[in-house]
């Protein structure tokens, strides 16, 4: 695939473990900086260049894996200040000038995990489950990357090599039918599950690819195939598999809601797998953008409100939106775990000022609130919710997952909410509702709504524009499209 990289790829060796940035501005061809030659000796080297994959996976869950998923649904609105040019997301008005992050960063990921799947198996190891180990994780997270950009981008180019030389015959490639791009994406889970073997424990800090977090993946995958794909009763039932499998591992709901996000708290029980933000390493991930600043908090502040905001930070360019606030109920514990509302009394009467995000709210370290959440990829009421959905398809009861959410979030209002299962459709209805109470931040909800249909329904940008299908992938940028000659845009765009 032919790509004049604005950055160096360093194969992100360079970075591994030192926490440092590649060289940015660079223009060059996407040429391997480290030679087969001087590296990939040793069972380190392997490590290194596994590090630095992750190193590039957090760059895109920094910001652009929120986006892709979450930025285009009912979730966000306007902050209290300039949005940055995102109300085109939640407007859905993203064209080919203003297509949204491109898939370069996620290309680089490939690239990484391809170096990895050519080279490591030639190193020896001193124990062959420790190269298998490491091979699985780039198996998943190749599948993870290229489920990303199908979800987003349908058909792309599909690279299984790693790009480590200049010959445009080669490199310039068209886009893959999706079709093919997932059965492409099953055949690496399939190849990370032999690799995994029989372990199904969780990795160390839960920030690491691992069977039960791959697992997580699969079921994700499958239901989206299941029904964006026609996979149907046998996509279900693969996805319902891969769920029981990851519950065998150690993973729980935590009792308090508001703990599964605790920044003193992360790699917990109910996480399966994390992108891991820590101080020095990196700078504010988006969270700082869903937060408050001070200048715009009113002097007449209520005291309740002002506690839970604590120190004010960050630039509300978007903000939870009307929507989605109004839907939530005061003895769901989600609700103040997940948002405020702003309000001023100057006159004497509430006024709204506006709203803020506090599900991911970072530490405060000397007096400077640091927004260095975790990008949560897959807990386990997301899974529950998951296994709720594929049994409700497949004709069975999902009541039990669903009111084991439930329970936590209404505590002693639980028995208000008790879910009791009816229509295969009102099923599916509440199921994606409590998807959006539980998940809700998490750049869950625009994938969500695609994957049950409902995307013009529940978004007001596009309640005017149903069957306009085209609307359910990004726009292909004018930048992507004038550096790979094979390409074609979206239909529609």
């Amino acid at each position: 695939m032919k790509t004049k990289y604005k950055m160096l790829t360093c194969l992100a060796l360079l970075c591994a473990g030192m926490n440092q940035s590649c060289t940015d501005n660079l223009d060059v061809a996407p040429v391997s900086v480290i030679t087969e030659a001087s590296y990939w000796k040793s069972e380190n080297d392997a490590n290194g260049a596994l590090n630095g994959l992750y190193v590039l996976l957090r760059r895109q869950a920094s910001e652009n894996l929120y986006l892709w998923g979450e930025g285009r649904s009912e979730v966000m609105g306007l902050g209290v200040q300039g949005s940055g040019g995102r109300e085109r997301y939640h407007d859905n008005s993203l064209d080919v000038t203003t297509a949204g992050p491109n898939w370069l960063g996620m290309y680089y990921i490939v690239h990484q995990a391809n170096l990895i799947l050519k080279y490591v198996p030639q190193i020896t190891f001193t124990s062959e489950a420790t190269k298998n180990n490491i091979l699985a994780q780039a198996y998943t997270m190749r599948a993870f990357t290229y489920f990303t950009m199908a979800k987003t981008w349908g058909d792309l180019p599909l690279v299984t090599e790693p790009t480590e030389g200049y010959d445009p015959a080669s490199i310039q490639k068209p886009r893959t039918p999706v079709k093919e791009i997932f059965s492409f994406i099953k055949e690496d889970i399939t190849k990370a599950t032999q690799l995994f073997g029989e372990s199904n424990t969780l990795a160390q800090g839960r920030q690491f690819w691992s069977k039960p977090a791959l697992n997580a993946l699969k079921a994700d995958v499958f239901l989206w195939t299941a029904k964006r794909l026609g996979g149907g009763e046998a996509d279900f039932n693969t996805a319902l598999a891969a769920i029981t499998e990851a519950e065998k591992a150690d993973v729980s709901l935590l009792p308090k809601f508001e703990d599964v996000f605790d920044y003193t708290n992360k790699g917990n029980k109910e996480i399966l797998m994390a992108v891991r933000f820590k101080d020095i390493e990196v700078t504010d991930n988006h969270y700082s953008l869903m937060y408050f600043p001070q200048a715009f908090l009113p002097s007449d502040l209520d005291a309740a409100t002002r506690a839970a905001i604590g120190l004010p930070a960050g630039q509300n360019y978007w903000a939870p939106s009307a929507t989605i606030r109004s839907q939530f109920t005061a003895d769901d514990s989600r609700k103040n775990a997940s948002f405020i509302e702003v309000y001023t009394s100057a006159s004497g009467t509430q006024k709204f000022v506006g709203s803020l995000a506090v599900k991911f709210n970072g530490f405060v370290n000397s007096g400077i609130r640091l927004f260095l959440d975790d990008v949560i990829l897959y807990r386990y009421a997301d899974l529950l919710l998951m296994k709720a959905e594929a049994k409700n398809a497949l004709g069975q009861d999902p009541s039990a997952e669903i009111n084991k959410v439930r329970e936590r979030a209404y505590g002693a209002a639980y028995k208000q909410h008790v879910f009791v299962s009816g229509s295969k459709d009102a099923n599916d209805e509440a199921i994606l509702q409590e998807r959006l109470f539980e998940l809700v931040f998490e750049g869950k909800r625009w994938w969500d709504l695609v994957r049950f249909g409902k995307a013009f329904e529940k978004i007001p940008s596009l309640k005017d524009r149903a069957g306009k299908d085209y609307l359910l992938l990004f726009p292909i940028s004018e930048a992507t499209l004038s550096l790979e000659p094979q390409v074609k845009q979206n239909p529609g765009y």
